[in-house]
């Protein structure tokens, strides 16, 4: 469908896939694998561990929380939560704290070189996709790919 003052072969380039049913499923499943490819890609260079990460990530933003807490908000035994903390502790990425209620419980703090390890674990990632960005795509792609991410942004 062209403009009569557009030339046909641009509106082709501007986007030959117009016309051309789109399955829902099919493009979930590209979605959830490419997105899957570039995390897996970003953890083999991280240094802390993802389940580290993650339970040194939730403490960041959410404040305080007990091991039974953080057991039930990441889906894993408590035994394996203990572990998880008992490592982050030996690292000192967190502390413990009695519980102010509840004296057979303590409550978890990242410390400062947590909360450093962690912002440093984000910022080799994002330079690790900057650098991807601005290597491997033309600015009409990162354009492109801006947009893309604001849609799935809404998908959220």
């Amino acid at each position: 469908m062209t403009h009569p003052a557009q030339d046909p072969a641009q509106a082709l380039a501007e986007d030959p896939t117009e016309d051309l049913a789109i399955d829902p499923l099919e493009l979930a499943a590209e979605l959830r694998n490419t997105i899957g490819t570039l995390v897996r890609r970003l953890w083999t260079e991280d240094v802390l561990p993802q389940n580290q990460a993650a339970v040194l990530g939730r403490l960041v933003r959410e404040g305080p929380h007990s091991t039974s807490e953080l057991a039930v908000l990441q889906r894993v035994r408590h035994q394996s939560m203990a572990r998880t903390v008992a490592l982050l502790t030996e690292a000192g990425l967190v502390e413990q704290h009695p519980h102010p209620t509840d004296a057979r419980k303590y409550l978890l703090t990242p410390t400062p070189a947590g909360t450093q390890a962690l912002h440093d674990q984000r910022a080799r990632r994002e330079a690790t996709i900057a650098a991807a960005i601005t290597g491997r795509l033309t600015p009409a792609e990162q354009r492109r790919l801006k947009e893309a991410v604001a849609l799935i942004a809404r998908l959220t």
